[in-house]
């Protein structure tokens, strides 16, 4: 019965889900049954690098991102050529890969979905991004951004936390 629910679930997580060009998504990506594979600074480091790396996302941009013990949070703009399904699905192989490698493991990574909204032309960006960066802080694992290690916003005058 509770696979039932998770797949259930999961499929409320697709359903309404559309890919526009250009627009703007908070995106949330959790480990499967909530491992804490970035609590490892080595992982955390190693996967960083490919979530900073453009090439990971095909023709879409990352605005801003922040990788914690157990998921990731970003903000992507799509381009004009690939759905959400096809960077998202990429995104996180290309992650797993990682993470296996570096954990000498096997296996799935992630949840089979990830939460997904469209940024609404009232909302303003860099408030969401402000949002995301700043949750390692409200989970108490830096008392400073600057402290945190696993994060990044394009928006930054400089790795001092003072963002946008």
């Amino acid at each position: 019965m509770q696979k039932k629910f998770v797949q259930a679930g999961h499929r409320q997580l697709r359903k309404g889900r559309v890919s526009i060009p250009f627009q703007i998504y908070f995106i949330t990506v959790v480990c499967k049954n909530r491992e804490s594979h970035f609590a490892e600074y080595a992982v955390a480091a190693a996967t960083s690098r490919k979530i900073a790396d453009a090439s990971t996302w095909l023709d879409a941009k990352v605005l801003a991102w922040v990788l914690m013990p157990d998921h990731y949070h970003l903000l992507l703009q799509l381009g004009e050529k690939t759905c959400l399904q096809a960077v998202m699905k990429r995104a996180n192989l290309i992650l797993a890969l990682t993470v296996n490698k570096t954990c000498r493991r096997k296996g799935a990574v992630w949840q089979s979905a990830y939460h997904d909204h469209a940024i609404r032309k009232e909302e303003c960006v860099e408030s969401v991004a402000r949002y995301l960066v700043a949750n390692p802080l409200r989970a108490k694992l830096a008392t400073d951004i600057g402290q945190y290690p696993f994060w990044d916003a394009i928006w930054l005058n400089g790795r001092d936390g003072n963002i946008f």
